[in-house]
């Protein structure tokens, strides 16, 4: 192993623990129906399957900048992937839905972990100038695990049993664990502070409390108790975060981050772009089984070739990166994503799944030359002692974009359902002009996102282009 660049040892370790991460998360909303049936449960009850693994992960994701500069990356993340190895194989063993949802639970201290702590691992490894090819290796997982989530997961639930969909992370823990074991240096910062437990206290219920409203928004509606309390709560607590964290020595969370023009704008980019993708990829599915009568299967495999688009386009965005620069590529990225999402708001019960998928494809092509700039921009101002913090935010606000994006698309869907069916006597056709509208609600989204990319600017991000670098080179010289 030591003739391996240690650069790429973190890279494989990252991509390991975070592909089985993400993998595991969209393998587990296709068992749902399965996993009611054998527990017996109603909907509201078998949604803490993913409702306590979201909220666990909302409590470590803010504190997780702070543990691993405090105890050490390599310890943090070890730790991390036996957490989530190990309770993957409590999953798997569950007799009863309240077991299953304590051991999701226990899943989610581990992911909580795992994507800030390993991010901060691997641009800590790579320099700056680099960064864009670190960039490629963060797509891997963030878009071929949700891909092939539905597939593995409807492949196992349909062919063997649910319990799979845990048990497949056994190995991928075992290896990652081995490797990274062997391989992973130990960093810590020596001026990490004390534990700042108003801050812990403040961020993860409050970023707890917003992500369950926003789950519970678009079945129970926005006007409920049972959203209003947290989601008022959660703003309250963010409010009163702000200003602890920004009033004391030691803050758990750098929120003087966001002073740094190429970190904040970087943040607000990937928030509405990432809330646009995850929102399409709560859409789509739901689409073509519902409303297509598409297995889980056979709506994984159509939904697959945006994986394959965005992996073979962050090739060519990486190497643009230095020549075009962000900010070019990034408006041009999410333009391009924007045309190319509207013609999902008029397909029908006719079109060609090869249609469906060659749009799919498109999408993946753009998406990677809007993503892979982003995240190696990010990062450009952020010094090393600041990098685990920086991801922990990061990460943070990627779970609020993510969920805010699926609360706006299907709470868009239920409006437009209930109105569409008051004006017709064919449930079918109103169910597809409601995705029509959903469809075109998230095709917008994108646009809104394009728009906030002129925040972006290139000599902000001076540092990972290899243009800029080589102009002040020679002119130091």
């Amino acid at each position: 192993m030591s003739r391996i660049p240690y650069k790429w040892i973190v890279a494989i370790v990252f991509v390991s623990g975070v592909f089985m991460d993400i993998l595991d998360t969209t393998s587990v909303n296709v068992a749902l129906p399965t996993l009611a049936r054998e527990f017996d449960a109603t909907t509201s009850q078998i949604e803490w399957v993913v409702l306590g693994y979201l909220l666990s992960l909302a409590v470590w994701i803010p504190a997780s900048g702070w543990i691993g500069d405090r105890f050490g990356t390599k310890k943090v993340y070890l730790f991390a992937l036996v957490m989530f190895t190990g309770a993957s194989v409590l999953c798997g063993t569950a007799t009863s839905l309240n077991e299953l949802t304590a051991f999701r639970i226990l899943q989610g201290v581990g992911g909580g972990m795992l994507v800030p702590v390993g991010t901060a691992m691997l641009f800590r490894a790579f320099p700056p100038i680099e960064r864009a090819k670190a960039s490629t290796v963060l797509i891997i997982p963030t878009v071929l695990a949700p891909a092939l989530g539905p597939v593995i997961g409807g492949w196992f639930v349909t062919y063997h049993s649910w319990r799979w969909i845990f048990y497949l992370n056994v190995p991928i823990g075992i290896v990652a664990f081995a490797f990274g074991l062997v391989g992973l240096r130990e960093h810590k910062e020596p001026n990490a502070g004390r534990f700042d437990l108003v801050g812990f206290v403040l961020s993860g219920s409050g970023l707890a409390a917003i992500l369950f409203a926003l789950s519970r928004g678009p079945a129970d509606g926005w006007g409920s108790p049972i959203v209003v309390v947290p989601m008022v709560y959660g703003v309250l607590a963010f409010t009163a975060l702000v200003y602890v964290e920004t009033h004391i020595d030691e803050p758990m969370l750098a929120l003087r981050l966001f002073k740094e023009r190429m970190f904040r704008n970087a943040n607000i980019v990937t928030g509405l772009a990432f809330g646009s993708f995850a929102g399409v990829l709560f859409l789509l599915p739901l689409f073509l089984q519902e409303l297509l009568g598409l297995t889980a299967i056979q709506s994984g495999l159509t939904t697959f070739p945006q994986a394959v688009g965005m992996i073979l386009a962050s090739q060519v965005a990486g190497r643009l990166y230095h020549t075009v620069g962000p900010r070019r590529l990034i408006i041009g990225g999410l333009i391009a994503l924007s045309i190319v999402t509207f013609p999902l708001a008029a397909v029908g019960f006719g079109t060609s799944l090869w249609l469906i998928r060659l749009i799919m494809f498109a999408r993946g092509v753009c998406m990677a030359f809007a993503f892979v700039p982003i995240q190696a921009a990010s990062y450009a101002n952020v010094e090393p002692v600041d990098t685990g913090r920086a991801s922990a935010i990061y990460s943070a606000q990627r779970q609020i974009a993510a969920s805010l994006g699926v609360a706006i698309l299907a709470t868009v869907l239920v409006e437009a359902t209930t109105h569409f069916l008051g004006g017709t006597v064919n449930p079918a056709n109103a169910a597809m002009d409601a995705y029509h509208v959903a469809f075109f609600v998230a095709a917008c989204l994108v646009a809104v996102a394009a728009f906030s990319a002129f925040l972006i600017r290139d000599r902000d991000a001076a540092s990972t282009i290899r243009r800029f670098a080589e102009v002040e080179s020679s002119a130091a010289a």
